[in-house]
């Protein structure tokens, strides 16, 4: 993993604490709605909080929901994906909003490979590559009564960990059988045959 990524990952998990009720809570984000002033019986809201990471709903409105900070916990996913980070001004112009880039190639195996982390080099089992990619996306819904809950959240990662382990055995298993059948086939060579299956030299 970069320094980049070791970065943004320390930095924007603090950011999305997580309550004992499996609710996002915010945090270092500073999302918050500035009360009343002088007085004043209506309440004025302030855009606040990190450009890339803040929900949709949040910039256009200013009005913060129960699920706001889940579509900022999916773009951390993303990045964690990716290993780009949210915003860079130094990707081509299409490319400079990570959400806005990749969100079309999360659906689709083949296009999904073109954007997983370069530096995984391929060595990653595709399930739970496509499983975050799923959860990624519904962390990202515009609406966010679509968007799953943090326990909702936590059950699907728990999922793409337990396929992350079970591709994991499945390779193992693959290889300790490999040995197994090569090791019964010596066994089974007449002993005047060659290990390397020829003849065997005559001294």
């Amino acid at each position: 993993m970069r320094r980049h990524q070791r970065s943004a990952c320390r930095t924007q998990l603090r950011a999305h604490m997580v309550s004992e009720a499996f609710n996002a809570k915010l945090s270092d984000f500073g999302l918050a709605k500035l009360g009343p002033i002088n007085g004043n019986t209506h309440v004025t809201t302030r855009i606040m909080g990190t450009y890339g990471y803040a929900a949709p709903e949040y910039i256009a409105t200013g009005h913060l929901y129960v699920k706001s900070d889940v579509y900022g916990f999916g773009v951390v996913l993303l990045e964690l994906l990716t290993g780009m980070k949210a915003l860079d001004h130094n990707r081509p112009s299409l490319q400079q909003n990570l959400v806005e880039f990749a969100r079309p190639s999360l659906s689709d195996k083949r296009k999904l490979k073109r954007i997983m982390d370069p530096t995984l080099e391929q060595k990653y089992p595709l399930k739970a590559a496509v499983l975050a990619a799923g959860l990624i996306l519904q962390c990202l819904e515009s609406d966010p009564r679509s968007r799953p809950s943090m326990e909702e959240v936590l059950v699907t990662l728990k999922k793409v960990d337990d396929a992350k382990d079970k591709s994991k055995d499945s390779r193992g298993s693959a290889r300790k059988n490999s040995a197994e059948r090569q090791e019964e086939r010596h066994r089974h060579l007449s002993p005047v045959q060659s290990r390397h299956g020829g003849a065997a030299t005559r001294v």
